[in-house]
């Protein structure tokens, strides 16, 4: 920061402003460690209590939360803000897509054959230079010669605005995601006495703020008071071990670091630029990779948005961007179901787009060559060569012209805009997706382990039978029926060992329920002691926070809780709570009938969990032990050998705590249950309570065959005699597993990695997993879709996830599903459509210029048609709405091809009733409407009807067609359901009077010639005949058509991890270069319409041989193995490439 030292920010820095240190003097103290900061804050400040009283706050009541106050701080300390990276101008983003490969070529060729065109050679208008059909020129023509160029540039220039102002757009989506998660991100402060929850940027330097188990430090602090305090500093130091925070040995806690156990209160000294990670971040210039490693608030959003920008530096965007994957170690998530069969279906397309492109230039060459110099026997003449050149870059660019084409050019917007509306309408399905392509792969899964608290559940809970006294009560006793003494024990136990943030507040509305704020487990004990009418708050003012001796907290392997509190008398007492029955095992001694303790023998303890606990536990209900034990005050018994403290207990009573199942989870269950979706259910919970639950769900029926299994038990029986977990093993366990109880994290995380590398299922299995704990972080980043608990779960578990589910409910999963489904199947509908204006457009224009030198559908028709049609199809066929219908079938699954043999059925079957009918009209048209042949025409003759009806139907026939795309599984109604989508209806309105405007007013520039009122019927008329003819090929079946094969089908070979090795160091969430992946087809999309624009000048050179022979790539591309029965010259092609050998598809390392 030497830079600083002459600026008036820094001399404004050294000022205190009224306070008793400086942002400097707060900004060097946060930069030491341990003990050396504990002697600094001694020293300097007179201890922690010094620290507050100079930062003008209060250790116990906090700022008073007056305005001028708060100003102030801000203005002196700085907000809690890291500035944002500055997006990219426009202009940066305008220059990134210039670097498309194919663009350059395109450029190159553009400024070859704009130079060639004002060269005007000696013997320029020689005859004996000779001319080529492909391209015969008059006056006319030689003047307009730099037209082509001119149109090339042109359309490199629109291509390149729109893919600017796409990724400008999406930037700016992606920045308006990221505030809105941002604000979401909530932080409890204490001011004015008062625990509040506070935006994460409202945190000013000298508040006092709560830390607890789970949370995502927002600012540094100096801790106050801690119990347990564990933190992960490994986003700021590396070290991966949790460092253990107390006020007397480490007392610094800094931004970014995530709390993974205890509790406690730190006094805020540093936010936003001038905390430790903000000043990391201002070092390294919030640059791009530096979005992704920015801790603070910034969630993944940012570093995708970044990576998303980078667009394609390849011409076939594939093959070496997965190349670029593999260098960069096998990314930690799989592709996505859909991405990895369109990026393969893109690369055999591309494969055949070069073949193709390739070929149409040898055969321009060889047909120019051999009509010049063999058949007319001309000399290669100096004066001439220039004019060959020229003629050699029309081929050229009549070459690259193919290649571009050969892409259906709306699939990539297809892919985005249905992305894009899915994830928008999700969110109001409570569904808040944070990775695009979580929402496709939703679609595929296959199995959803899921919590149960909260999830399944309603995560309120209620005390609804304890055993207390020697008696079992089925409902809550009368307080009187309990003696006072074990009432007293009972009482504080609860008050003081629960985290003091636990509280229940008065209802929001009167006769509402009570409100329960923090861990809902302790919620539900502090209602039982309302209930025993006592009051918790006084006993926690007796012994307020900074009074307890020494905490336990809960964590995973603990299973429970205890507080030890020093006793007027000098002795202390520890209070204990925790499942039954682990605390149980731990209990020697149990209070009776007046309170007073009685031995406690291990067959009393069996005879309790068979009367007590399973009953309890049957009817669905978790079990928590109450316990306490006393220890003599000299000698002080050594805190730190956990063993021997928690042990020789008393216990008070058992409490069974109810958490009714959510209302509308069991249709839920039954529904993904439907649609092949297996429900498991993973809990920490006691095997008779979460089997009750799991029946109640619906997960399992009774008289089924299936496990319900501890993890203790699941553990013994996936692992060997080294203890090492073996994937056979698991094999055995996991197709009948249904409820996985008292189960730690880590089983959570074998089990989801268990069943996504099983191979012994034929479909590799797509696993969602919900978590709302920061233990369950492993679990969210292993899965196929991680969903994280927007209510109830920590930032830690939110930054691990895919989706967050804002109503915490699991009915919401079940919405993503459908979402999903939708997603993949608007991609398919959207397919069949374009390949069917693909083979059509590229036959006609091949045959009709083979034939008559001159394409039937001119330059700009067939731009119309493509670009116009492909991006309002693309509008159209992407914004279906989701049906109930999507649910009623089973998972695709990564083999399923993307083109099935249906949809191969319906694309071929139209193709040959179009082509059926244009050719009808192009070599008959005349006879059949009695007007002149506008075959053969001479090179300038003014637009012909014969052409313009050829033109009309072609488009009519699309436009019905269109109607047809909209079911692809071969059902009969093509318009069910078609009015709840008013954007299709208005796009098929629309383009029909544009092609009126079109056809009546287009003239020369449109090649039309303006149709009367019978003409148009009959146009229209064979455009009808699309529907009737869609009800023909639906009720051919397909069993009849064997040699229907499939496309984008993703073979064993291209599912097989890449790199295993590097799983387990590779615990990083790679989601953005996910992100990146997906993007791909959006640029290499996006660069596809230059060629659209590209295709007008190919045309006009008259050379439209070539055109169609580019159309007929992208087909042969597009249906690779689809189209062998179109043309005999493509057979060998497109076996060729259906042999699933492309290296761009296959996955970047399985999960």
């Amino acid at each position: 920061m030497g830079d600083m030292r002459n600026s008036d920010f820094y001399a404004k820095n050294q000022r205190n402003e009224g306070f008793g240190c400086s942002l400097m003097e707060l900004r060097g103290l946060m930069e030491l460690r341990g003990s050396e900061a504990v002697v600094k804050i001694q020293e300097e400040y007179g201890a922690i209590e010094g620290l507050c009283h100079r930062l003008k706050t209060s250790q116990t009541e906090g700022l008073t939360g007056d305005e001028v106050d708060l100003t102030k701080r801000r203005e002196v300390f700085g907000k809690n803000l890291i500035p944002p990276k500055k997006p990219k101008t426009f202009i940066e983003l305008v220059w990134e897509a210039l670097q498309d490969v194919t663009l350059i070529i395109l450029e190159i060729a553009a400024i070859i054959s704009l130079g060639l065109s004002f060269y005007r050679p000696p013997g320029g208008n020689n005859q004996s230079c000779g001319t080529a059909n492909a391209g015969a020129e008059d006056e006319g023509e030689a003047e307009a010669g730099w037209i082509e160029g001119a149109a090339i540039l042109l359309s490199v220039v629109c291509v390149v605005l729109v893919t600017a102002f796409n990724d400008w757009s999406k930037e700016k989506q992606f920045r308006g995601l990221q505030s809105r998660i941002e604000q979401e991100q909530k932080f409890q402060v204490v001011r004015g006495g008062q625990v509040i929850q506070l935006p994460v940027a409202d945190i000013v330097v000298g508040d006092i703020a709560q830390v607890k188990y789970g949370d995502l430090l927002p600012a540094d602090g100096v801790l106050i008071q801690g119990n347990d305090l564990k933190i992960d500093e490994s986003s700021l130091t590396g070290e991966s071990d949790h460092v253990r925070k107390s006020a007397d040995k480490d007392p610094m806690l800094l931004s970014g670091t995530h709390v993974m156990e205890g509790s406690g209160r730190m006094v805020v000294t540093a936010v936003g630029v001038n905390s430790q990670s903000g000043i990391i971040f201002t070092l390294l210039g919030a640059g791009g990779e530096e979005e992704e490693k920015k801790e603070k608030k910034v969630k993944k959003q940012d570093g995708a948005a970044a990576m998303e920008m980078q667009p394609l530096k390849s011409a076939e965007g594939g093959e070496t961007d997965d190349k670029e994957k593999k260098k960069s170690g096998g990314s930690k998530k799989e592709k996505s179901v859909l991405q990895g069969k369109l990026t393969k279906l893109a690369v055999q397309i591309g494969k055949a787009g070069l073949g193709m492109s390739a070929l149409t230039v040898i055969i321009l060459v060889l047909y120019f060559a051999i009509d010049n110099f063999v058949l007319q026997k001309r000399q290669w003449l100096p004066e001439c060569t220039p004019i060959y050149i020229q003629y050699f870059v029309k081929f050229f660019i009549i070459g690259v012209t193919v290649l571009v084409v050969a892409v259906p050019e709306g699939l990539p917007l297809a892919v985005t805009i249905s992305l894009a509306y899915s994830v928008k309408k999700m969110m109001k399905d409570n569904n808040l997706v944070r990775h695009l392509d979580a929402c496709e792969t939703m679609g595929n899964a296959t199995a959803i382990c899921s919590d149960k608290t909260g999830t399944l559940t309603t995560n309120r809970m209620t005390a609804v039978q304890c055993y207390v006294g020697d008696i079992h009560y089925k409902v809550i006793p009368d307080p009187s029926s309990i003696p006072p003494k074990t009432l007293d024990f009972l009482v504080n136990s609860i008050s003081i060992n629960s985290a003091y943030t636990s509280k229940i507040l008065p209802p929001d509305k009167d006769g509402g329920l009570p409100k329960q704020v923090g861990n809902k487990t302790e919620c539900g004990l502090l209602g039982l002691i309302i209930d025993l009418k006592r009051d918790y708050q006084t006993i926690r003012n007796q012994i307020p926070e900074e009074k307890l001796y020494k905490v336990y907290t809960f964590n995973s392997v603990r299973k429970s809780m205890s507080t030890v509190i020093k006793l007027p008398d000098g002795n202390f007492r520890m209070y204990s709570k925790g499942a039954s029955e682990i605390i149980l095992k731990k209990c020697n001694r149990i209070l009776n009938e007046v309170g007073e303790p009685r031995v406690f023998r291990p067959r009393d303890r069996d005879e309790m969990v068979k009367k007590v606990i399973e009953p309890m536990a049957s009817d669905g209900l978790r079990t928590i032990c109450v316990a306490y034990r006393d220890f003599p005050g000299n000698p002080e018994p050594n805190w730190e050998d956990e063993n021997n403290i928690l042990t020789d207990l008393t216990a008070i009573c058992v409490v069974g705590i109810e958490d009714p199942v959510r209302p509308e989870v069991p249709e839920a269950i039954r529904k993904c249950q439907r649609a092949g979706i297996t429900v498991r259910m993973v809990t920490g919970d006691n095997i008779n309570t979460a089997r009750a639950i799991a029946i109640k769900c619906g997960i399992i029926h009774p008289g089924e065959d299936f496990l319900c299994i501890e993890g203790k038990e699941f553990n013994r029986r996936i692992r060997n005699e080294k203890g090492e977990v073996e994937q056979e093993r698991i094999d055995k366990v996991w197709p009948k597993l249904r409820v996985l109880a008292r189960s730690s994290p880590t089983d959570k995380h074998t089990l989801v990695k268990g069943i996504i590398d099983s191979t012994m299922v034929e479909q590799r299995q797509v696993v969602a997993v919900t978590g709302d704990g920061t233990n369950d972080g492993p679990a969210l980043k292993k899965a196929d879709v991680g969903f994280a608990m927007g209510i109830a779960g920590t930032d830690v578990a939110k930054e691990a996830s895919d989706i967050i589910l804002t109503d915490d409910n699991f009915s919401s999963i079940v919405k993503a599903v459908m979402w999903g489904r939708n997603v993949y199947d608007s991609i398919s509908k959207f397919l069949q459509f374009q390949l069917t204006v693909n083979v059509v457009a590229v036959i006609v224009a091949f045959t009709g210029a083979c034939i008559t030198q001159d394409s039937p559908l001119k330059a700009v028709q067939m731009l119309w048609v493509n670009l116009i049609m492909d991006t309002f199809a693309s509008l159209a066929l992407a914004t279906e709405p989701p049906t109930e219908s999507l649910l009623m079938r089973k998972p695709y699954g990564r083999n399923k091809p993307l083109i099935s043999s249906t949809m191969t059925k319906n694309i071929l079957g139209h193709a040959v009733y179009q082509l059926v009918i244009i050719f009808t009209l192009l070599f008959v048209g005349e006879r059949l409407f009695d007007i002149d042949s506008g075959r053969n025409a001479p090179l300038h003759a003014p637009p012909s009807e014969h052409y313009t009806i050829i033109f009309n139907t072609f488009v009519m026939m699309q436009l019905f067609n269109e109607i047809n795309a909209r079911k692809i599984h071969g059902e009969r109604n093509v318009f069910e359901g078609i009015y709840r989508n008013p954007i299709f209806c208005s796009i098929v309105l629309g383009t029909f009077g544009i092609q009126i405007v079109i056809v009546q007013f287009g003239g020369k520039p449109f090649s039309c010639s303006p149709l009367d009122a019978e003409k148009w019927m009959w146009c229209v008329f064979l455009g009808l005949g699309e529907l009737v003819w869609g009800q023909v090929i639906s009720s051919i079946p397909n069993n009849k058509l064997r040699f229907l094969k499939a496309a984008g089908q993703l073979s064993q070979k291209d599912d097989m991890p890449e790199e295993e090795l590097n799983e387990d160091q590779e615990e990083i969430d790679h989601a953005e270069r996910e992100l990146r992946r997906g993007q791909i087809l959006w640029f290499r999309g996006l660069s596809r319409i230059q060629t659209q624009i590209e295709v007008v000048n190919t045309f006009k050179s008259g050379t439209s041989f070539q055109g169609s022979l580019r159309r007929q790539s992208s087909t042969t591309s597009q249906n690779q193995d689809v189209t062998n029965v179109s043309s005999p010259s493509h057979l060998s092609l497109s076996n060729a490439l259906s042999s699933p050998t492309s290296t761009a598809a296959v996955p970047a390392g399985q999960c």
